[in-house]
């Protein structure tokens, strides 16, 4: 590949992008700087693009060629004018970049934010100060459990996050899934229900989508999660196995649906057909995503061509994970008993998304284009074993492109970690053959195309990284302090620290959720529509 030279001309003002947000239109207001980068400062409603995963990722946050881009990074005459000339290469046709980038935001007078998944943290700041969610503190629940009282402990988590850490005697079940399998998991009406998560968010959110649902069971949010829990010097259990029924009792369906029709009327919530959405898919001035939101298990069986997997909870958590372009269609697969899909689509409408629910679900019939992969360079590979002797001999550079912090515990002796933004000069150095390490090849590849473009030909990728490196029964080495904090801009260091014991990190996490309503402005806030009389 090579380097596009047309330097895209197309600016917009802070001013001007501040009216683009909030004009109805579509728009995908990306941020390619690196994670850690990103979650220190950004704004509010940038969805985080890293340059280093540009080309893989730009097509499944905004699939449409033609929509409304516009590039955030520091200052407006970096990494973002590099990204924009990609984007062009690739065939987008409307790139712009935020004239000054950040700073020019901030010096307009407008707010920039810390965090990832933002516009979802707020929301459900603002759906507690909404609905009101009942909630319960750590020593309250440890008062329960001691009184006997009959209540279960539900962790609207993935499985993933679940075993990693929750309350003790926790049963993983994640939020989009409560209403749906409860039932089968509390039999009694009068069973207290507690939701958990690591922090507030879901928590809060799990507890709501119970009320929501009409369940008649008394329903609390456990406030601040296993941090809580944590700070209150109480024991989290790890390695948790407890999760959700696979089936659901089939004696509770009718009772399932018939709450799931109070819910589409009260929240407005509007259903589509395969053939209506195949017509979207195949215009040119509207995007349209697919996201099937049912259980990993249930995907990985099988799902419509087209969709990606966006567990039901996890999609409105992390909305900018999949969804790029603010106003684009989104339309909710189920396994068609809709009931899912429904209680999802009424979070994203309070959310502000254009959201929809997919007639049928699964069993729709439904088949979708699939998006093509983006073309990669092709780069000659060594073994491990070559790579071995190479580096006995000192006749090669090896630069490592996995996480910085996986770096710091486990490298091949002798190797530099590096990230496509940089990677040219630190190739540079040596004059030597350069080997490139990645546990994803094709993240190693994008990086490549920074070398050959600086005129550095002889790289070479690792065949397996290093995993066939350790596999090979070569020794590796770490580096706890190195890359320096400093340098690790793929990082977010008190997002992750909290995970790791660190009370500071917790403390200050928590502060940051529950601070987010206030930095919000008045135009931004009527983003959110919260309340069923906002939809």
């Amino acid at each position: 590949m090579s380097r596009p030279t047309k330097i895209p001309g197309k600016v917009v003002s802070a001013r001007e992008l501040k009216g683009m947000l909030h004009d109805g239109g579509e728009l995908a207001l990306l941020d390619v700087r690196e994670a850690g980068q990103f979650g220190e400062s950004h704004l509010l409603f940038a969805t985080p693009l890293p340059y280093s995963r540009l080309e893989l990722d730009i097509g499944a946050l905004v699939p449409r060629k033609s929509a409304r881009i516009v590039l955030c990074d520091d200052d407006g005459k970096g990494i973002a004018v590099l990204a924009a000339q990609r984007l062009g290469a690739l065939g987008y046709t409307d790139v712009a970049v935020l004239e000054g980038g950040n700073r020019a935001w901030t010096a307009a007078g407008y707010v920039l934010f810390k965090g990832v998944n933002v516009p979802s943290k707020l929301f459900g700041e603002l759906v507690e100060h909404e609905y009101h969610t009942p909630r319960v503190t750590a020593q309250e629940l440890v008062r329960m459990k001691e009184a006997g009282e009959d209540f279960i402990l539900l962790d609207g988590r993935p499985l993933n996050e679940h075993q990693k850490m929750t309350i003790p005697g926790s049963t993983c079940c994640p939020n989009a899934e409560l209403p749906y399998r409860v039932s089968s998991m509390v039999k009694n009406p009068a069973t207290k229900i507690i939701v958990n998560c690591a922090g507030r968010t879901r928590s809060i959110l799990g507890a709501q989508t119970l009320i929501n649902f009409g369940v008649a069971n008394p329903v609390y949010a456990l406030e601040n999660g296993t941090q809580g829990w944590y700070l209150s010097d109480l024991k989290l259990e790890h390695g948790a196995s407890r999760k959700y029924p696979d089936r659901v009792d089939a004696a509770a369906l009718p009772a399932l649906e018939e709450s799931a029709r109070r819910l589409i009327q009260r929240f407005d919530v509007r259903s589509v057909s395969a053939r209506q959405v195949e017509s979207w898919l195949a215009e040119a001035d509207r995007a349209t995503y697919l996201c099937d939101v049912r259980t990993p298990e249930e995907f990985k069986a099988g799902t419509l061509q087209g969709a990606v997997h966006a567990p039901g909870g996890q999609l409105i958590q992390a909305t900018d994970q999949w969804v790029g372009v603010r106003n684009a269609r989104i339309v909710l697969i189920d396994g068609g008993e809709n009931v899912r899909a429904p209680v999802v689509a009424s979070w994203l409408k309070q959310l502000g998304c254009d959201a929809w629910v997919l007639e049928d679900g699964i069993r729709s019939g439904l088949r979708a284009p699939i998006a093509s992969a983006p073309a990669l360079p092709v780069i000659d590979t060594i073994l491990a074993p070559e790579l071995k002797r190479a580096l006995d001999a000192n006749t090669c550079t090896v630069l490592d492109l996995g996480p910085s912090m996986a770096y710091r515990k486990s490298h091949i002796p002798g190797s530099r970690w590096s990230t496509r933004v940089r990677i040219a000069a630190d190739a540079g150095r040596d004059k030597k053959p350069t080997v490139l390490a990645a546990d994803e090849p094709d993240v190693a590849r994008l990086a490549a195309i920074e070398l050959l473009e600086a005129g550095i030909k002889d790289v070479k990728l690792l065949d397996g990284g290093l995993a066939a490196w350790t596999k090979a029964g070569y020794p590796v080495e770490a580096s706890p302090e190195m890359p320096a904090d400093t340098e690790c801009i793929d990082h977010l260091f008190f997002v992750h620290d909290r995970h790791a014991g660190n009370k500071a990190a917790m403390r200050q996490y928590l502060a940051w959720e529950t601070g987010l309503m206030a930095q919000l402005d008045d135009e931004d806030r009527r983003a959110f529509r919260v309340g069923p009389g906002h939809t």
